[in-house]
């Protein structure tokens, strides 16, 4: 697979009164063809900062950038019709239909009218498109972006918070339309903070801290570099869970005592558990092993809770302007 996206030691820095503050700090990326790729990191981590960087909003102070294997931004203007892009908050005229608003896009980018119809089908819209943008939910505006920046059928969409206010069945229809995209051979890049919506969609993540790579690489490959042997044992009674942890400890495992259960590390066979438990008279009422899972790897990663990398969107309904190289649409 080519690479349709690349990062090498991207440096953006912003000066203030407090000093110099590395936004993105040496940092890279690679996304290969035909991928699902997301793209996660806690709320100041510089996820924004990159994508923003990558697409020419902002200039970098270091580093090299390519996209679709011409190096940007030197070449955006040669590339950016190949790309589909909403980066932070969506914006949309409120008294515009969602029709109107992808019709006028469409005219703007010399987009086929027909395609319009056919974004709007895609994302679910097809039944609302006369309505005005201010009468919706903010799942609907946050499909019609997701339609905008597909207007133009690109190689790649780059897509921040797709999935943002939107309830679990268009989580669902959203994860199905990236799937389907990616099969079609278009390449997906996704922000996300729904870390269970991005293991079960992508096939390779870039896990970004403080301005730098903590990790990257397939889903898969990424899980197995963070496993753990640790077992969860729940016992008969909770009143005799420090009992069975000493009894543990004394065939050589490490125990962390809960509230409800224990963490079992430092055994090869978990029938050694109920063994030692067992000639103590405590009976095992659950042993399960602790499969790793996106989640624990990015806290373990960057130190942070996922609630503390949320963006919140807010509401859209009042007239904005808006261009075609503005926030949304790229």
């Amino acid at each position: 697979m080519s690479a349709v996206l690349e990062i090498q030691g991207l440096q953006k820095t912003y000066r203030s009164r407090k000093g110099v503050r590395r936004a993105v700090d040496g940092f890279d990326m690679l996304v290969e063809a035909g991928q699902v790729h997301g793209f996660l990191g806690p709320n100041g981590s510089g996820k924004t900062t990159t994508l923003r960087t990558l697409l020419g909003l902002i200039k970098a102070n270091g580093g090299r950038m390519s996209l679709l294997g011409h190096e940007v931004p030197r070449a955006l203007p040669e590339v950016i019709g190949s790309v589909g892009a909403i980066v932070e908050s969506p914006q949309f005229f409120g008294n515009f239909s969602a029709h109107d608003t992808l019709s006028l896009l469409a005219d703007a980018g010399g987009v086929h009218r027909a395609r319009v119809d056919e974004v709007l089908e895609l994302v679910g819209l097809r039944d609302r498109s006369k309505d005005r943008v201010k009468t919706y939910s903010l799942g609907m505006k946050q499909r019609l972006a997701v339609a905008s920046a597909l207007l133009k059928n690109p190689r790649l969409l780059i897509l921040d918070e797709p999935a943002n206010g939107l309830d679990p069945g268009g989580i669902r229809e959203m994860r199905t339309l990236m799937r389907n995209l990616a099969a079609s051979g278009m390449t997906v890049l996704i922000s996300s903070h729904i870390l269970g919506e991005i293991q079960l969609i992508c096939d390779s993540v870039t896990i970004i801290s403080a301005g730098r790579r903590v990790a990257a690489g397939a889903v898969s490959d990424v899980l197995a570099q963070h496993e753990t042997s640790s077992v969860r044992v729940r016992v008969e009674s909770i009143g005799d869970l420090t009992a069975s942890a000493g009894a543990l400890r004394e065939i050589g495992a490490q125990v962390v005592v809960e509230a409800d259960h224990l963490m079992v590390t430092g055994i090869a066979e978990p029938s050694a558990i109920t063994r030692a438990l067992a000639a103590r008279d405590f009976f095992v009422s659950e042993l399960a092993p602790v499969t790793v899972d996106l989640e624990s790897v990015f806290l373990e990663l960057t130190g942070t809770t996922p609630v503390e990398g949320v963006h919140r969107q807010v509401d859209q309904s009042a007239p904005v302007a808006a261009t075609p190289n503005g926030g949304w649409g790229l």
